[in-house]
């Protein structure tokens, strides 16, 4: 409530003592916020990225989507990474856990990575698939209509049908797994 200010004024250090009690009783979803409290600077704290680190890292060991994508993200950002050195295997392990479990922006992501083939081989059988699953997650979180994602579709006039075909089979074929602290958008 004091992250949002719902009901009280918006508080970013109280709300970081709040998610600190929580995170250190192992709250997942409490280590994921707190995480974000020291990475993105707000009402003039200061980030401590490898800080963050750390929260995500609780909070990803268990199960927690959300924070795996960051913990991803934390690996792949240039410049050494986001408190951590730059790594791209790293990242791809946790994108793909978090992708493992429907998190939409991490089948997005992936998607993105294996389009341009930034870091890994470019591969876009696999990028078609993961932007036609994470299309498929944004219709059913949004209610919005097939499409809204249009990165497949893009991405799909550039293939042959046979490679589309691939594609949709994968996405058809990939089954995500539920885990303690599964996806939330």
């Amino acid at each position: 409530m004091y992250a949002d200010g719902k009901g009280v004024r918006e508080d970013w250090p109280l709300a970081r003592k709040w998610y600190r009690r929580a995170a250190e009783q192992g709250d997942a979803d409490a280590q994921c916020r707190l995480a974000d409290r020291y990475l993105f600077v707000m009402q003039g704290e200061k980030s401590d990225k490898p800080e963050a680190v750390k929260w995500y890292r609780k909070a990803a060991d268990q199960g927690h989507a959300e924070a795996q994508f960051a913990l991803g993200l934390c690996y792949e950002k240039e410049n050494g990474g986001w408190g951590v050195p730059r790594d791209m295997t790293e990242a791809m392990k946790w994108f793909h856990k978090s992708a493992a479990q429907g998190y939409e922006d991490a089948e997005n992501r992936l998607g993105i990575i294996y389009e341009v083939g930034a870091d890994v081989p470019e591969d876009k059988v696999e990028a078609y698939k993961w932007y036609r699953l994470a299309g498929a997650q944004h219709q059913v979180r949004s209610g919005e209509k097939p499409g809204v994602k249009i990165s497949a579709d893009e991405l799909g006039r550039t293939m042959t049908p046979g490679q589309r075909a691939e594609g949709e089979r994968r996405a058809r074929e990939f089954k995500p797994a539920k885990a303690p602290g599964a996806a939330r958008q």
